[in-house]
């Protein structure tokens, strides 16, 4: 059978990786998977139009309730949906994004109406954290709607012919002794909520007083303007880079060679890059939302810094007054944890080791692809 795929595809991202890997699991069991990126279509009427094609599609599903569910809104085939992450997280807060996703649910319940009864099974909607359901449930949907969760699988391979000088130095790190550097990597697309420029004005103090610890934020631009704003940022800023976007192979590389994997987004659904630092051995250091907390036990599998209700970019007013109590401030609590992976060693063992533990229990490639090869074959089912 023939399935539409629908999901925002910006290269180099995490819902692209994660499209893609499950395009995989569905072309394996024996289907056809047409993945296709939402930012294609302008209207739902766009995507019908394409189902009505021929050969016909026998189904569709897509990953983002918002962004790419609401296409799915006039097809007549069975579809299933997989939570994002800010659709949940975010999109829920504004009410005309809520009423379409509403809309999206309902949708797929009528038209199960319309099947026969041994099909009613045929609809899948897929969160990857028990948070996640919990949200969708209270905000979204009844109690009695089946939400599976299925955390994401994560499959790391590192690009052993990286040049980390070379790397340093594209992204314009100019130190004579590269070598001695702790670069803390934070790997984001750019994009407001991944909010990178959170952590900018703090490490840049705390990189004055130690020339060692830089800061290093990797990732595609995904929104033009919010590009712009951090690159204006970074450049005026002592201690902060930004590095281009990398293959997979590569970001992965990068991360063997950094000090710590860094988190700082306002929303995250399930972060891949945090779990990619875990399975590679690398810490982590997590702003504590609840996507990140969701993966995340503090001084276990890593470490988090807390999110007070309303912090922002311009956390600090003074860049040259900084108390590093971590009772005061996040910011100040995010350098007084990353000296703690500095200083204690048993804790930064305890964290690597226990956080490779953890992705290989919980994020099995081969439970995800049964997942949702399970999923199709009942969605495509005659």
């Amino acid at each position: 059978m023939k399935l539409l795929f629908l999901a925002c595809l910006s290269p180099k991202t995490g819902n692209h990786t994660t499209a893609e890997r499950i395009r995989s699991y569905i072309e394996s069991a024996g289907h056809t998977c047409e993945l296709r990126d939402a930012e294609e279509f302008q209207s739902p009427a766009d995507v019908a139009d394409l189902l009505a094609r021929s050969p016909p599609f026998g189904g569709a599903m897509a990953i983002h309730l918002f962004r790419a569910g609401r296409l799915l809104l006039d097809i007549q085939v069975p579809f299933g949906v997989i939570f994002g992450g800010t659709d949940i997280n975010e999109d829920v807060k504004v009410e005309q994004k809520r009423a379409v996703m509403e809309q999206v649910l309902l949708k797929a319940r009528s038209l199960m109406q319309l099947l026969p009864s041994r099909s009613a099974r045929k609809k899948f909607a897929v969160a990857f954290t028990d948070k996640l359901k919990e949200e969708a449930e209270i905000f979204l949907v009844s109690q009695s709607n089946k939400i599976y969760v299925q955390p994401q699988g994560i499959q790391t391979e590192v690009n052993q012919k990286i040049c980390w000088t070379e790397f340093l130095r594209s992204s314009g790190v100019r130190s004579e002794h590269v070598d001695d550097l702790r670069v803390f990597l934070l790997v984001c697309g750019l994009r407001r909520v991944k909010d990178p420029l959170y952590l900018v004005r703090v490490f840049s103090a705390w990189h004055c007083e130690n020339q060692r610890n830089v800061l290093m934020i990797i990732g595609p631009k995904i929104d033009p303007v919010f590009t712009a704003e951090v690159e204006a940022v970074v450049n005026r800023t002592t201690g902060v880079f930004l590095a281009q976007g990398r293959s997979q192979q590569e970001l992965h590389a990068a991360m063997t060679h950094c000090f710590a994997v860094v988190n700082s987004s306002v929303s995250e659904g399930m972060s891949a890059a945090i779990l990619e630092a875990m399975d590679l051995r690398v810490p982590v250091l997590a702003r504590n939302i609840p996507g990140n907390a969701a993966v995340v036990q503090h001084e276990v599998t890593g470490l988090l810094y807390s999110s007070p209700q309303g912090a922002h970019t311009d956390g600090f007013s003074n860049l040259g007054q900084i108390n590093y109590d971590p009772s005061l401030n996040s910011l100040a609590e995010f350098v007084h944890q990353s000296q703690r992976l500095l200083s204690d060693h048993d804790l930064r063992e305890r964290v690597v080791r226990n956080g490779k533990v953890y992705v290989e229990e919980h994020h099995s490639l081969k439970r995800e692809r049964e997942t949702y090869q399970r999923l199709v074959d009942t969605l495509l089912s005659v």
